[in-house]
């Protein structure tokens, strides 16, 4: 009697449906994707938006898990945990990548810099946005995108109307040596604090005031311990979202081109939302009743500038002059002054 070989065997066993099964079920790549803000955000959205394509152009060969509101690390753990590869993505604000070493990412921190989108993004979605990117590779990261989120504004339980407003008022800021130096042009006390604290110390008086795109300061209530907002638009807050490199490198490269199809239409969905969720978050504070909103004056807006545009000469060394100067070429900017 001839031996029972290969898929006849396997077919006279009932095996052959096991095997394909067991061929068919490999596990998903799992991607854990973390940020600090609510779901209800535009980076929030964003993120979901990012998973749903992602698994879809996969076709379910990646699952992404989205950690939102600080739920897995806060500000201070998430730039680690990626490295370590804890987590495989995040979209930190641009203001955190100065304390890892690249400061080069403080330029988006320097106040009127940008007069709206449209100068923004010749920067975001140009050679000079992608160069900054790649100055992650070193500290094992691969930047994959720039998500907008807003025009900052600074709010206070006192009325801002001009700089000495703010002087001696201790404001909350990312931990950014651009930021704080933006603060003490103003007179003000720079406090470095994670974004999840932000509330209960405007609530207790541990701080007076901040700067947040109207988004943020609505999603996580902080219109409801701040009596005023003056709309300077003086900064942007902006991310960008990062994957651990060992794990995307060593990603199927077919798998990988889906997933920056993905990064791409995510980016896309990201920034055309963020101005319209500014906008009507804006609106709900104003409905709210809680907080007064202020549009400054031009003269009141060019005091501002005034008093914040030496910021950036101050920066130049640390952001590096180069790079300040090739921003100004694309913006238009030429040179620090009003």
């Amino acid at each position: 009697m001839k031996p029972c070989i290969g898929l006849f065997c396997l077919a006279a066993l009932g095996l052959v449906g096991t095997v394909g099964s067991a061929a068919a079920a490999q596990p998903p790549i799992v991607i854990k994707f973390s940020h600090v803000v609510a779901a209800d955000t535009p980076k929030g959205k964003a993120s979901e938006f990012f998973k749903k394509r992602a698994e879809a152009l996969t076709g379910g060969k990646v699952k992404v898990e989205v950690y939102a509101n600080s739920t897995l690390y806060k500000d201070k753990e998430e730039l680690e945990a990626v490295q370590l590869g804890v987590v495989q993505m995040l979209a930190p604000s641009l203001a955190k990548f100065g304390p890892l070493g690249v400061k080069e990412f403080e330029v988006f921190d320097l106040p009127y810099i940008f007069a709206d989108y449209t100068e923004l993004h010749r920067i975001t979605q140009g050679p000079v946005g992608a160069s900054i990117l790649k100055k992650l590779e070193s500290k094992g990261i691969v930047g994959l995108a720039y998500w907008d989120n807003g025009f900052k504004s600074f709010s206070a339980n006192t009325p801002i109307h001009t700089p000495a407003d703010l002087k001696g008022k201790k404001l909350r800021i990312q931990s950014s040596k651009v930021l704080e130096e933006e603060v003490r042009a103003l007179g003000g006390l720079p406090q470095v604090m994670a974004f999840s604290e932000v509330y209960p110390a405007l609530q207790t008086g541990v701080v007076d005031g901040t700067e947040n795109p109207h988004s943020n300061m609505y999603t996580q209530r902080m219109h409801e311990v701040q009596k005023y907002l003056t709309l300077t638009e003086h900064g942007y807050l902006g991310y960008a979202v990062i994957a651990n490199k060992k794990f995307w490198d060593g990603l199927p490269s077919d798998v990988r081109g889906q997933l920056e199809q993905a990064m791409k239409e995510s980016t896309a969905f990201a920034n055309q939302i963020a101005k319209d969720e500014n906008d009507r978050s804006l609106e709900a504070i104003r409905k709210s009743g809680k907080t007064q909103v202020y549009t400054p004056t031009k003269e009141e807006k060019l005091a501002f500038r005034k008093a914040l545009l030496p910021v950036h000469r101050k920066m130049e060394e640390r952001v590096g002059r180069e790079l300040l100067q090739s921003i100004y070429r694309e913006t238009g900017l030429h040179s620090a002054r009003p």
